[in-house]
């Protein structure tokens, strides 16, 4: 009773949230009666005011009895103009940074398909420190090129276009993005591009309708104008904040890699000056792809591709797009996060960011409380990658020194409903859970089919905690809900305290959940002991003196 009240209140009680909050991270009765199929983004640029125009033609599926108000997100200072269902304006009122569309909805059938356009415009917000402090990023190359993009994972995607901004209802068709640019700047996005036409291409279509209206870039009349219009088809489920662009002077290249599923088209995308670099840096991206299919089973996205596109920021996984942005260096800008001297011998970035194809694009949370899911597999495919290029132990060396990131400060699961990621450590310690799985499996072939069953069972889907937890407990034929609870619902570090009396070890878990253990090995040097602490003391017979050398392969803490 007490164990299950400290878990609860572990994710209950550490901050106040307000109603905002729970309109944004949680699948509440305006949202939770449509399901989006399809969006069809268009976006035009005005560089000189950093301001967009834009339309959205959203296409869902009506679930279960509607609500007769319907919450679409597009945050301040951004504003929606009018919302649309076919030629019929629907009411719109404003609440912070969500907009209620208002229409007896409670007509229309459950199953049926519909389709709303929200036109809207404004300046977007400007990213002071991204991709953490997210939103448009308005820069210039080193030789004065207007270089633009976006990162929005905290920030929301909707900050610079209007859509239903949960993590829970992807798209399930896919979505198409039209941006529209002065002729001298190229546009780079998720997906396939379709084509790249001038203004009388979109003057043609505009008048004919097919931008879903006839209000969208009413300014775009006349050929003189000189805009291009760039179309790009993303062909599977997509994130809201996966959605990007990348426009600058870019030099292109393309490659093919033969994987699981036959021909995977390769594009990479690199400032014009920093081709000659990139080539040589972006050679690891064929060994990578291998390594993670032979890991994490057949890349998501074989239909829409693998691009690898330099970005003004360090780095996103942006789907089938991923933003590179860590200046040609080995390591994290140059740096050993792990200070293990394994860190610095990969690029850190193209490896992690390219995982996230498969756990955060390819298996997505529901709710971002669940983030771990993304982030700490992830950061443990770096280890795979590590694996596959030097060595077991080396990979090993890597992962371990990754754990001294860990700052135990807050529960990995954040709360629920509130637009609450949790901890940063979900990252390192969410690597440390899968480690330890893996040590506790001891069958690596086994715990590699795991994971590929993984990215099978859970393939473009959304998924819970509870969900993946059961999928490995069920898989591995072993329950690890002490260790779920133990290293993601709560932020205790598990201390095993031992002392030496007698010739004897005495042992015990402090600071963890009642019911936690370990199978650690202790060692003398000479002889191997394996313990098995909990909450209870307990003594071995120990002949080997003060020497007492106790397994890394688990994260916890050791006190005399």
């Amino acid at each position: 009773m007490i164990c299950g009240w400290y878990l609860l209140m572990a994710n209950t009680t550490f901050a106040y949230y307000t109603h905002a909050d729970t309109l944004r991270g949680s699948n509440g009765k305006y949202r939770s009666w449509w399901d989006v199929q399809y969006y069809d983004l268009y976006v035009k640029f005005d560089t000189a005011q950093r301001s967009i125009t834009g339309q959205n033609n959203i296409t869902f599926l009506v679930t279960s009895t509607p609500n007769d108000s319907l919450q679409l997100d597009l945050q301040t200072p951004m504003i929606l103009d009018k919302v649309m269902w076919g030629e019929q304006r629907l009411n719109i009122a404003n609440e912070g940074n969500v907009w209620w569309v208002k229409y007896p909805f409670s007509q229309w059938k459950k199953n049926s398909k519909q389709t709303i356009t929200a036109y809207y415009h404004g300046i977007p917000h400007e990213a002071r420190h991204p991709p953490w402090d997210g939103g448009f990023i308005w820069t210039h190359d080193s030789v004065g090129k207007p270089w633009i993009s976006v990162a929005c994972q905290e920030l929301g995607a909707s900050s610079w276009w209007v859509c239903k901004d949960y993590q829970g209802d992807e798209p399930d068709s896919g979505m198409q993005m039209t941006f529209v640019l002065p002729p001298e700047l190229s546009c780079v996005s998720n997906g396939r591009m379709i084509d790249a036409k001038d203004l009388s291409w979109v003057s043609l279509h505009y008048r004919e309708g097919h931008f879903g209206g006839n209000h969208f870039l009413d300014e775009i009349h006349d050929v003189n104008n000189l805009y291009i219009a760039w179309r790009w088809q993303v062909s599977n489920p997509i994130n809201t904040y996966d959605a990007t662009f990348y426009i600058g002077d870019y030099i292109s290249w393309t490659d093919t890699l033969m994987g699981e599923k036959g021909k995977l088209h390769l594009n990479f995308h690199v400032l014009r000056y920093n081709e000659e670099k990139a080539r040589k840096q972006f050679q690891v991206v064929k060994p990578m792809l291998h390594c993670f299919e032979h890991w994490l089973g057949a890349y998501p996205f074989y239909e829409d591709g693998y691009k690898l596109v330099e970005a003004p920021y360090l780095g996103m996984e942006h789907q089938s797009a991923i933003a590179y942005g860590n200046k040609y260096q080995m390591g994290y800008l140059g740096h050993d996060r792990s200070n293990s001297g394994v860190g610095i011998m990969f690029d850190y970035i193209i490896v992690h960011e390219s995982g996230h194809e498969w756990f955060g694009n390819n298996i997505t949370a529901k709710d971002v409380a669940d983030n771990w899911i993304h982030e700490g597999i992830t950061t443990y495919s770096e280890s795979l990658f590590t694996e596959c290029m030097f060595g077991k132990d080396k990979a090993a060396a890597f992962c371990r020194g990754e754990w001294g990131n860990i700052r135990n400060d807050e529960p990995v699961i954040g709360n629920y409903g509130v637009f609450n990621d949790g901890s940063t450590d979900k990252y390192d310690k969410g690597a440390a859970l899968m480690y330890m799985l893996r040590s506790l499996t001891n069958d690596d072939e086994k715990f590699r089919m795991m994971l590929r069953g993984m990215n099978t069972t859970f393939y473009h889907k959304t998924v819970t905690t509870k969900e993946i937890e059961t999928y490995i407990n069920k898989f591995s034929g072993t329950d690890f809900t002490y260790l779920f609870d133990q290293y993601l619902r709560v932020n205790n570090l598990p201390i095993l305290d031992y002392y030496i009396k007698k010739e004897r070890l005495y042992y015990h878990f402090s600071n963890a959940l009642a019911g936690f253990t370990l199978p650690i090995q202790v060692t003398d040097g000479k002889k191997i002991v394996t313990l098995n602490p909990n909450d209870q003391w307990q003594n071995i017979k120990w002949d080997g003196g003060y020497n007492v050398s106790f397994s890394k392969d688990f994260l916890f803490t050791e006190r005399k």
